[in-house]
């Protein structure tokens, strides 16, 4: 696998300083918790699954996950297990297991984990793992003993990805106890976690919010506090922390506008830069874009996407610039080990290198999976290599 190989090499060379390294479902759970990057959800229902994770891996997707949970009726979880079971055997038979993403089941119940992989037999083999929803400490214990059960059974690692979206997360009065028992069950099984999702919708309808395309989870400010407390107690760069991901973002339709968009001319007028700011502004993608950079700012790392127009930009931004390359091989020299500042390459900041150190370590791991922008090169050109 290996982000934008959906470009042709020439395009690649083009856009790159450094390009994205390729890696395998087998590489450590520290590369892969950031290659995940856009990842794109679908319902386990469809018919047409099997040719759905082809078509979007050739569009440059490398995470899935295939869902049996909040994406379908309760009257449909035995057609979707069903249905996911036979396409998964059909993904088997068409593909070899490193031309497909990284695959991850969101199930419902614990009994889903072991019951679904004794069905698929050797097509279990196409997993990473499996999504596990309203993710509460103990409470969620089962889920990770069924996940080290199947792993036994089919003698393949397989992570879990919770997601924390339960009331008590969201609740002022029993927020910090709850981050504290699923901060507990994490520590117990860190090898098997690979990185924490966030569920925001769920988080908004407690309170019956829903936020509008020209805004931002973070312009919600009780789903902005959680964020905060869960990257505070879970997402620490000490090593004690984990990978949180952005979460999803909901629209992908046009419809009538209350506010200007968002997205500036400046940066889109060279080539085909225009074309794709109306497609973006056209398909509600603006705020978007304005989300993940927020994201980044606050510490989260790849997005929850339920569009395949989601992906591209999300990986787009993604990559590391050329400026933000240069500052963080600056401010791990091995002679700048002693700390002290240093004006960045670009001259316009100053890099301090103690308190830079871990964005700096944190940014070259990105620029592996992602790559690093030629100079020169923004993500408006990343962006129209990407959008289709």
């Amino acid at each position: 696998m290996r982000h934008f190989r959906h470009l042709t090499p020439e395009r690649r060379s083009a856009l790159f300083h450094r390009e994205p390294a390729e890696f395998t479902s087998e590489a450590d759970a520290g590369t892969l918790a950031i290659a995940l990057g856009a990842t794109l959800y679908s319902p386990a229902t469809r018919p047409a699954l099997a040719d759905d994770v082809l078509k979007q891996a050739a569009r440059g997707v490398v995470s899935m996950v295939l869902c049996l949970e909040d994406s379908i009726a309760d009257a449909e979880v035995p057609l979707a297990e069903d249905n996911l079971v036979r396409r998964l055997r059909e993904l088997a038979d068409r593909a070899p297991a490193d031309e497909l993403p990284l695959l991850f089941v969101r199930v419902r119940e614990s009994g889903q984990i072991t019951g679904l992989v004794r069905r698929l037999g050797p097509a279990a083999g196409l997993l990473s793992g499996f999504v596990l929803p309203k993710f509460t400490g103990d409470r969620s214990v089962p889920f990770l003993e069924a996940l080290t059960e199947a792993e036994a059974a089919c003698g393949r690692r397989l992570f879990a990805m919770p997601v924390l979206e339960s009331p008590e997360l969201l609740h002022r009065e029993t927020r910090t106890e709850a981050l504290a028992g699923i901060a507990r069950t994490l520590e117990k099984y860190r090898e098997r976690v690979l990185a924490l999702r966030l569920g925001v919708t769920d988080f908004c309808a407690a309170y019956g919010l829903r936020r509008t395309p020209e805004m931002t989870a973070y312009d919600v400010q009780i789903v902005a506090s959680v964020i905060a407390d869960v990257v505070n107690v879970l997402g620490r760069a000490d090593g004690t922390g984990f990978t949180v991901t952005g979460p999803v973002w909901e629209y992908f339709r046009q419809h009538e506008r209350m506010f200007k968009p968002q997205l500036r001319r400046s940066p889109f007028l060279s080539g085909r830069a225009e074309d794709v700011r109306a497609a973006l502004i056209e398909h509600d993608l603006d705020g978007l874009l304005r989300e993940i950079e927020l994201d980044r700012a606050n510490g989260l790392l790849g997005k929850t996407c339920i569009h395949p127009s989601h992906v591209a930009p999300v990986h787009a931004l993604s990559v590391v610039s050329h400026e933000e390359f240069c500052d963080a091989t600056d401010v791990l020299r091995p002679e700048r080990g002693g700390g002290g500042v240093v004006r960045s390459a670009y001259t316009n900041k100053m890099n301090e290198v103690k308190p830079h150190r871990a964005w700096a370590e944190r940014t070259l791991l990105r620029g592996e999976v992602f790559g690093v922008a030629r100079e020169g090169v923004s993500f408006v050109e990343l962006l129209a290599a990407g959008v289709k």
